[in-house]
C-alpha cells in the first residue's frame, strides 16, 4: 500500500474534510471510489481506520496511528516533488485566468512573491469566472481562480478564501443599514445576471428587507471598476448614491477615508473564492506547486 499513494492522500483527505462526500469533491474522483479506497485500506490492514458518523467522521486508535505515519509520507513526497520540479524545464509561462476582482484586486497584491516562489513566469486573463472555466476546459490556461462555482465533471474546485460583499458610498453610512435606509438611498446596480447582485438579493430575502428591484436605481453597471469610479465621483448631497462590491475592490480607499461601507443589518454578505484546475492535471507537479502556495495564503 505504501507504493500507491493516491489511497493515502483519499485517507488524508477524508480526515482533513471529515466527510467522504467533501472528500470526492476535492480530490475530483466520486464518491464510491473513495470508499473503495478507503475500504481497501480498512481490508489491507485487518482494522477501522474510521467511524462514519451523521456529523463527519472519526479515527479510531489505529487510523490516528496511520494519520500520522500518512503525514510523514505526504511530506516526503511533497518534498521530493519540489526538487523535480528543479529539474524540469522551467522556461514555461504559468497562465491564470481570473475574475475580475481577483484578478485586478487580489492577485496584483502577491503577484512577484508568486513568480519567485513558482520559478516561471506568470500571465494572467481577466474576465468574468464563467470565461476562465471554459478557458481552463480549452487548455488556453492553467488555473482558474473564480468566484463561482460553475460545476463540471473534468473540473477540481478547491476553496480557496473569503470574499465579503459590502454596501459602500463617498458618504459617510450607518455601520448597519435599516430596510429604510437602503429604501431612501440612490443605488448604481450590478447587471441582473451579477453572481454580486445574486448574492445581494438573497442577503436582503435573508433580512426580511425590501427587494432591490424596488429601490432607486439611477443606473446599472456591468463593471466593478465602474461602479466604484460612478460612487466616487457622485454629488455629495442630501441622498447617498450608493453600491455593492467586493471589498477588495475598494479596500485602499476605504483606508484613506474616501469610500465609506456598511452592512445589511447584522448579516455579511461573503461568497468562497475557488481555485480550479482541469481534472487530467491534478498530479501535475507544476499545477499542485502552484495549487500549494495559493492555499498558504489565502
Amino acid at each position: 500500500m505504501l507504493t500507491d499513494f493516491a489511497k493515502l492522500e483519499t485517507f488524508l483527505t477524508v480526515v482533513r474534510e471529515k466527510s467522504f462526500s467533501k472528500a470526492s469533491a476535492k480530490l475530483g474522483i466520486s464518491q464510491p471510489a473513495v470508499t473503495q479506497q478507503m475500504k481497501y485500506i480498512e481490508e489491507y490492514l485487518d482494522v477501522q481506520v474510521v467511524d462514519r458518523k451523521k456529523n463527519g467522521i472519526r479515527l479510531t486508535k489505529e487510523g490516528q496511528m496511520l494519520f500520522t505515519i500518512a503525514q510523514k509520507i505526504e511530506r516526503c513526497v511533497n518534498s521530493a516533488e519540489k526538487e523535480l520540479l528543479k529539474i524540469m524545464n522551467k522556461d514555461v509561462t504559468f497562465i491564470f485566468g481570473a475574475s475580475f476582482i481577483i484578478g485586478n484586486y487580489i492577485l496584483p497584491r502577491f503577484l512577484n512573491k508568486l513568480k519567485e516562489n513558482i520559478h516561471n513566469d506568470v500571465s494572467i486573463n481577466v474576465s468574468v469566472s464563467h470565461k476562465a472555466i471554459e478557458d481552463l476546459l480549452d487548455k488556453k490556461i492553467d488555473i482558474a481562480l473564480v468566484e463561482n462555482y460553475i460545476s463540471d465533471e473534468n473540473i477540481i474546485y478547491r476553496e480557496w478564501m473569503e470574499d465579503e460583499i459590502v454596501i459602500f458610498s463617498n458618504q459617510v453610512l450607518p455601520a448597519k443599514a435599516k430596510a429604510d435606509d437602503l429604501t431612501s438611498y440612490k443605488w448604481v446596480c450590478r447587471n441582473p445576471d451579477s453572481h454580486t447582485r445574486h448574492i445581494f438579493k438573497e442577503s436582503l430575502d435573508k433580512a426580511n428587507y425590501p427587494d432591490c428591484d424596488t429601490f432607486d436605481v439611477t443606473s446599472e453597471v456591468t463593471s466593478a471598476t465602474t461602479i466604484v469610479q460612478t460612487v466616487l465621483h457622485s454629488d455629495k448631497d442630501e441622498t447617498p448614491t450608493v453600491s455593492v462590491v467586493s471589498r477588495n475592490a475598494i479596500e485602499s480607499l476605504l483606508k484613506a477615508g474616501a469610500l465609506y461601507e456598511s452592512r445589511i443589518g447584522n448579516q455579511k454578505m461573503t461568497r468562497k473564492l475557488y481555485i480550479a484546475y482541469r481534472k487530467d492535471r491534478k498530479h501535475d507537479a507544476f499545477i499542485e506547486n502552484v495549487v500549494d502556495y495559493l492555499l498558504k495564503i489565502k
